[in-house]
C-alpha cells in the first residue's frame, strides 16, 4: 500500500507508549500522506469489548469509570501508574488531534476481532474489514504468477485440476503456500509437484481429523443416548435406608437402620 501510494509508513508500538499525551505527541510527529500500522492490536493492550465485560461483571460501575477506561500499561519505573485509555486511542484515529494534517491510513491487525470494542469497530471509524482467509485457487495463482512467473497457460491441465480440488481442502495460508514456492523458486516444475504433495498432505490431516471429530461426537452422543436409556429402564428405588448413629439414643458404639417411612416423630425416642 505504501508502495503504491507513495505514503510513508510508521509501524506503532503500544506497549512502549505510557499514556495518551505521549500518543497523541507520536500522531503529531507524523507526516501527511502516511499509513500508520498497529498490529496484533488484541494484544498489544486491552481493549476487550465492553459489552461482554458487563455482562460478566456484576458491579454497577460503567464505562466513565476511570478504572473501567484505563488500560494499564506499565510506565518506565513504574507498576501500571500510567496507562492508554480506550477514548484516547478513539480520538488518536479520528478525534479533534487526528485533524492536523492530512490523508493518513491506519491500519489495524488482529486475529481475534470478536475481543475488540465494538466502538473500536463501527462504520465512520474503521472503514473496511478485510477477512484473510486460507488461500484460495485465484489466491493461488497469483502466488505462481508472483514467485514463479507461471499462469494457467504454463502448467499442465491435470495439475492444474488438482491444484484447483484441493487448495480448499489443505485450508493454508498464504504464507505457508509462499514458503513453499519460494523455497524452490529456483526449480519451477520442483516448485510447482512440492506445493501439489504439501497441498494433498494437509489436505489428507484435514481429513483424517475431521473423521476423528466426528467419530468422537458420534461416541459421546451414543454414550448420551445409552446413559438416558439406563436411567428410564432402572427401576425406582422401593426404599431409602439410612444409617443413623443414635448413640445417644441406643448406647454408644450402635447404629439404628431406619427406612425413611419409620421417620417420624412417633417411631423415634425421645430421652
Amino acid at each position: 500500500m505504501a508502495n503504491y501510494l507513495s505514503y510513508d509508513i510508521y509501524d506503532l508500538e503500544l506497549t512502549e507508549v505510557h499514556n495518551n499525551s505521549e500518543l497523541r505527541k507520536l500522531l503529531m510527529k507524523t507526516s501527511s500522506k502516511s499509513i500508520i500500522v498497529i498490529e496484533d492490536i488484541d494484544c498489544s493492550i486491552n481493549l476487550t469489548n465492553r459489552k461482554k465485560n458487563n455482562n460478566n461483571n456484576t458491579s454497577t460501575r460503567n464505562y466513565y469509570d476511570p478504572e473501567m477506561r484505563c488500560v494499564s500499561v506499565p510506565g518506565p519505573g513504574e507498576d501500571g501508574g500510567n496507562s492508554i485509555t480506550l477514548s484516547g486511542l478513539l480520538n488518536f484515529t479520528d478525534g479533534l488531534w487526528s485533524c492536523c494534517g492530512s490523508e493518513r491510513i491506519f491500519v489495524f491487525t488482529t486475529n481475534h476481532i470478536e475481543k475488540l470494542d465494538s466502538a473500536l469497530l463501527r462504520c465512520g471509524r474503521m472503514d473496511m474489514h478485510i477477512f484473510m482467509s486460507y488461500c484460495s485457487h485465484p489466491a493461488l495463482m497469483i502466488l505462481m504468477r508472483n514467485y514463479l512467473g507461471y499462469d494457467e497457460s504454463n502448467l499442465d491441465a491435470d495439475v492444474l485440476k488438482q491444484l484447483a480440488e484441493v487448495v480448499d481442502k489443505a485450508e493454508m495460508t498464504p504464507a505457508d503456500i509462499s514458503e513453499v514456492l519460494i523455497k524452490n523458486r529456483r526449480c519451477k516444475p520442483k516448485a510447482v509437484s512440492e506445493l501439489l504433495e504439501a497441498l494433498k498432505t494437509r489436505a489428507n490431516r484435514n481429513l483424517l481429523q475431521n473423521v476423528i471429530l466426528r467419530e468422537k461426537n458420534s461416541e459421546d452422543i451414543m454414550e448420551d443416548e445409552e446413559q438416558e436409556k439406563r436411567a428410564l429402564e432402572s427401576p425406582p428405588n422401593e426404599g431409602c435406608f439410612m444409617q443413623l448413629d443414635s448413640a445417644c439414643h441406643m448406647g454408644r458404639g450402635k447404629t439404628a437402620t431406619l427406612g425413611m417411612g419409620d421417620l417420624s416423630a412417633s417411631s423415634l425416642p425421645i430421652n
